[in-house]
C-alpha cells in the first residue's frame, strides 16, 4: 500500500523527537527533521545501481509544493541518463561564474587592487562616484556582454545632469575596470576604451587667486574676521606653508614637530596629492598659529576639526564659506593663495626649484621625486620664514629693513644672488 503524502501542515506541525527522523512523500522525496527542530528537504534516487541523495533546500524556504517541484525536475534529468547530483554541482559553478564575472564584481576586484595605491580620501571618492554613476545600470551585467552603446548610455545620463567633469571620470574609471577585466581573461575587448570624444569637454577648473598687491587689503580683513577663530587660523597656516586645503583640513597633531630647533610638518604620502611625503619647515608665525589652535582644539587627532565633533575634520566648504563672508566670492579662493605667494616669489626673484618644493609640485625626474621630501629645506624654511615676515611687514608689524635682512641671508644661499 502506497504511503500517504505530506500536506503542508503536516510540515509545519511536525515536531522532533531525540533522533533524525524522516517524514516520507513519495517517489523518493522525504523531509528530514533534526532534533533542534530544522527541516531539510531530501530527495533518494538511484544511479548506476548506486543509491544516492541530493538536498533539495530548508523549510519553510522551500515550501511543499516548491520541493515535489524542484524534485520531479531532477527527476526528468535521471531519465535522461544524467546524474541529478553531477548536474546540480555543474549549475551551480556555473552560476557562480556567471556572478563572478558581472561588470560589479570585477569592479570590487579592480577597486581592492588599487586600495594600497591610492590615498584614503581619492579611493573613498572613486568608489562612491562609480557606485552612484556605474553601478546602478552596469553592476549585474556580464562584463563580456557589454556594449559601447550601454556604456554611452549611462554617460549622458551623468552628462544630462551638467556634471560634465563627473562623466568624464566616469568615462575613464568605466575603461580602467575594462582594461583589468581583459587583462584577468574575463571579457576580450574594452568596449570604453574609444568613447573619449563622445562627451562634452568640462571647463578646466581654475582657481581665482589674490594678486600680490590685494594682499594687505585681504590681510586687513582676515584680521578683522568676526567669524570662527578656528577657521580665521586655519586660513592664516594655508598662507604661512602653502599647503592645500584639504592637507590642512585632515592635519593631524602627530604629523607636527614643535618642539624641535627647527620645527617641521611632515605629511605623510597617503594624504598628499602627488603621494609622496611633504615636509613643511614651520616659520616663526606658524608657530604661533599651532599653539594659538591648540589653546581651542578638543581632540589629540585633527589639528582643525569640526565645531562639535573632534572626531571629524574641518568640513570641505568651512573656509571657502569664510571667504566668502571677508567679500571674496567669485574673487579669491584659499586654494588660490597657493598661486599668489607663487607669483610673489617669482618676482621677488626666489629660486624657482625652491618655490616648486614650497608648493610640493612633483618633480620630473623620479629618483629625485622620491628625495622631494627634504630636497632644499634649508633654504625653503629661509624662504617661508621671509614669506611669514613679508605678510607681517604688509600688516605693519614688520619694517622694511627686517625684510631685506632676510633676503640678504637668502643671497648667502645662492651666491649673491636670489636667483
Amino acid at each position: 500500500m502506497p504511503s500517504e503524502k505530506l500536506t503542508e501542515l503536516a510540515v509545519r506541525k511536525a515536531k522532533p523527537s531525540s533522533k533524525p527522523k524522516k517524514l516520507t512523500d513519495g517517489r523518493g522525496l522525504y523531509l528530514l527533521l533534526h532534533p533542534n527542530g530544522s527541516k531539510y528537504w531530501r530527495m533518494k534516487y538511484r544511479f548506476m545501481g548506486k543509491e544516492k541523495l541530493l538536498a533539495l533546500g530548508v523549510w519553510p524556504s522551500v515550501s511543499l509544493i516548491e520541493a515535489r517541484k524542484i524534485s520531479n525536475e531532477y527527476k526528468l534529468i535521471l531519465k535522461s541518463g544524467n546524474d541529478p547530483s553531477v548536474v546540480k554541482k555543474n549549475q551551480k559553478l556555473t552560476g557562480h561564474i556567471l556572478r563572478s564575472n558581472t561588470f560589479g564584481s570585477i569592479y570590487e576586484e579592480w577597486l581592492e587592487k588599487k586600495r594600497q595605491e591610492w590615498r584614503p580620501n581619492y579611493f573613498d571618492d572613486v568608489k562612491r562616484a562609480i557606485e552612484i554613476h556605474l553601478l546602478p545600470d552596469l553592476g549585474e551585467r556580464p562584463i563580456d556582454q557589454i556594449i559601447p552603446t550601454e556604456i554611452i548610455a549611462v554617460l549622458k545620463k551623468i552628462e544630462d545632469q551638467g556634471k560634465y567633469e563627473a562623466a568624464h571620470r566616469a568615462r575613464q574609471k568605466c575603461e580602467a575596470i575594462f582594461r583589468y577585466a581583459v587583462i584577468s581573461q574575463r571579457c576580450v575587448n574594452n568596449p570604453a576604451s574609444n568613447l573619449k570624444g563622445i562627451l562634452i569637454s568640462p571647463k578646466k577648473k581654475r582657481f581665482n587667486y589674490l594678486d600680490p598687491k590685494d594682499l594687505p587689503e585681504f590681510l586687513i580683513r582676515l584680521n578683522e574676521y568676526d567669524g570662527s577663530i578656528i577657521t580665521k587660523l586655519a586660513i592664516r597656516l594655508v598662507l604661512l606653508t602653502f599647503a592645500r586645503t584639504a592637507e590642512i583640513r585632515f592635519a593631524n597633531w602627530n604629523e607636527f614637530h614643535l618642539e624641535t630647533e627647527e620645527p617641521i610638518w611632515r605629511i605623510p604620502d597617503e594624504k598628499m596629492k602627488m603621494g609622496l611625503m611633504h615636509v613643511v619647515p614651520l616659520s616663526s608665525q606658524a608657530l604661533e598659529v599651532l599653539r594659538e589652535v591648540r589653546r581651542f582644539s578638543q581632540g589629540d587627532e585633527y589639528v582643525f576639526h569640526q565645531l562639535n565633533n573632534p572626531k571629524k575634520p574641518m568640513s570641505e566648504n568651512t573656509m571657502l564659506g569664510a571667504m566668502y563672508r571677508m567679500g571674496y566670492h567669485s574673487r579669491a579662493t584659499v586654494h588660490g593663495f597657493r598661486a599668489t605667494a607663487s607669483t610673489l616669489l617669482h618676482e621677488r626673484g626666489h629660486n624657482p626649484e625652491v618655490i616648486d618644493r614650497m608648493l610640493s609640485h612633483k618633480a620630473k625626474n623620479k629618483v629625485r621625486a622620491a628625495y622631494n621630501h627634504a630636497e632644499y629645506l634649508g633654504q625653503r624654511r629661509l624662504s617661508l620664514q621671509w614669506w611669514a615676515d613679508y605678510l607681517d611687514f604688509l600688516m605693519g608689524s614688520k619694517n622694511k629693513k627686517e625684510i631685506l635682512e632676510e633676503e640678504g641671508k637668502l643671497k648667502m644661499w645662492y651666491g649673491g644672488k636670489l636667483l
